[in-house]
Order: structure tokens, then sequence, then C-alpha cells
């Protein structure tokens, strides 16, 4: 059992994250400069310090930015797959992957269920369009694999269509992967308790509850089952091609920066040579009036 102390600790954090979200995008730079050098703190504690944590973050982003660089550079064509849980943190993970990255060139897929028309199409034929193009980086929030975990708990699916699935994923990635795209799939792994916790977090704060669907909630039901089906997901998924790698999810921190260190250890790269950057002189013309903007256009001054 949790006592009141450790369960208001872990209230208290799950709070505080949710502030450092928007933290995460606002902290100007000196602000930045003083946490880098206010030092690194215990590195061994059992949640990462905040200011560890966003020096941490900071950096790996800024590796990020060079990878980017690089599979532009390259041409290369990187596809990252999110699976876990609900409510396991893959969206957060995901929005620090691309927190400050170029959107054209790393851009998010996260498909809501099929049509009547998707249903009836080879299983695999929706994602295809998604994948990345040379000089691409497309991150999967969920992907094929809701075909083995959501899709059979929830009875979407036959056996039938579940085992032809087992049977052509593997083939599938192959081919993707022989087509010259770099394929990582991450699982992120919670617990039972942090699960429940998590979800009523949710259920209290009017800023998230939009996040609980009616699936979600199912999915507190089927707990076994969806371990059953992740279980076996992972034994007939995991090939020498397309490995699984799971990521421990409990810590959100940890997490993110788990998963963001191992993504760019994946990817062998380089600084990409850029050329000095001159900002032209503005060119004036003596005709020129850049006419006023009515008062009533304005957006009220409110803050």
């Amino acid at each position: 059992m949790i006592d009141d102390k450790d369960q208001f600790d872990r209230i208290r954090n799950e709070l505080t994250d949710s502030f450092d979200e928007e933290l995460e995008t606002q902290l100007d730079e000196d602000y930045l400069d003083q946490l880098v050098v206010e030092g690194m703190g215990e590195r061994n504690a059992p949640t990462l310090d905040r200011r560890v944590y966003f020096r941490e973050l900071f950096r790996l982003q800024h590796e990020l930015i060079r990878l980017q660089d690089w599979v532009q550079h390259k041409k290369l064509k990187v596809a990252v797959l999110f699976e876990g849980r609900d409510s396991a943190g893959k969206g957060g993970a995901i929005k620090r992957v691309t927190q400050r990255l170029n959107p054209r060139v790393c851009r998010v897929v996260a498909l809501p269920a099929p049509t009547e028309r998707e249903r009836s199409q080879w299983y695999f034929q929706r994602y295809v369009p998604h994948l990345p193009a040379g000089g691409e980086i497309v991150l999967f929030d969920r992907s094929w694999y809701n075909r083995p975990g959501v899709e059979r708990v929830m009875g979407f699916c036959t056996p039938e269509e579940l085992e032809d699935f087992f049977q052509a994923v593997p083939d599938f990635e192959r081919m993707l992967v022989r087509s010259g795209i770099i394929l990582i799939k991450y699982w992120f792994s919670i617990t039972d308790e942090e699960q429940e916790f998590r979800f009523e977090m949710r259920i209290q704060d009017p800023l998230k509850q939009w996040k609980l669907s009616p699936m979600d909630l199912q999915s507190r039901i089927h707990w076994e089952e969806y371990t059953r089906a992740k279980e076996e997901m992972l034994d007939r998924t995991h090939t020498p091609e397309a490995p699984w790698w799971v990521v421990q999810a409990v810590d959100k921190k940890k997490a993110r920066l788990n998963c963001i260190h191992h993504l760019l250890s994946q990817i062998p790269y380089e600084t990409v040579p850029r050329p000095d950057i001159l900002l032209p002189d503005r060119v004036r013309h003596p005709d020129y009036y850049r006419k006023p903007v009515p008062p009533e256009m304005y957006v009220p001054d409110v803050y």
C-alpha cells in the first residue's frame, strides 16, 4: 500500500510535470544557461532532479537537430514506431523528440480508426503512404501494431486476420528495411499500478480529461489480455532486421531521455557543414509608405 505522503509526492510530481511541458518551451535563453551552470545534481536519485532533466533534455534535443540535418543531408529515410499501453507516455516522448525539429523534416503520424473502405484493403495499405521519403523522419504514434494489440483484445479482428498479420509483418518490415528505411520500434512499458494512477490523474485534471477515451477505460478491464497480447507480439515480431526496444516508462522523465538517447545511437550521424549566413541589407524605396492599421483590427491588449 502507498502511504499518504508517497501519494501526495506522486500527485505533486505529476502536476509539476504538467507545468514542465509548458516550461520547456517558454524558458528564456538566460535561464537555460543558468540551469546548465548550476550543475547536474544527484544522478542516482529515484527520479531525476528537474535541473538534471532540463539540462539533459536540451542537450539531447540539440543532438536531435544535428541528426535531423544529417538525415536531410544524406537523404535518409527514418521511421520510428511508438507503441505501449494507454497512458504509457508515448505522446510525451514524441513531443520531446519533435519539439525543436523542423516539421517539414520530422512529422508525426497518428491515424484514426480505419474507415469502411480501409477495412477492406490490405491491412498495411493505409500506413504505406505515410512512410518516409528521402530526408524525412516519421514518428508513428501507434502503427500497424494496432492489430495484435487493441484490435485483438477488443475483438476488432478475427483470429485468422491476427494470424495473417503475424505471418506477414516480418516480411513487410524486412521489405521496408531493404528499401532503405531505418525502422526503429519502441514499446513503452508501465506497471498496472502506474497506469491506474495516471488514469486517475487524468480524471481529476480538467486539462487532461480529453485524453481519456472509452477505449482507454476498457483497457483497465482488459489489463491481463493486453499483457498476453503484448508478450506474443514481442515474441513473434522481434526480428534481427526490425527488433523491438523496450523503454521502462514508469518514470516519465527518465523514459523520455533514455528513448531519445537510444534513438540517437541507432543512426550514426555527423555535423553537416553549413555556409555562413549573412543577413542582406533591407532595400528601401523613397515611394514606400506603410499604411497604419485601423485600431479596431488589433487584438485587445488584455495582458
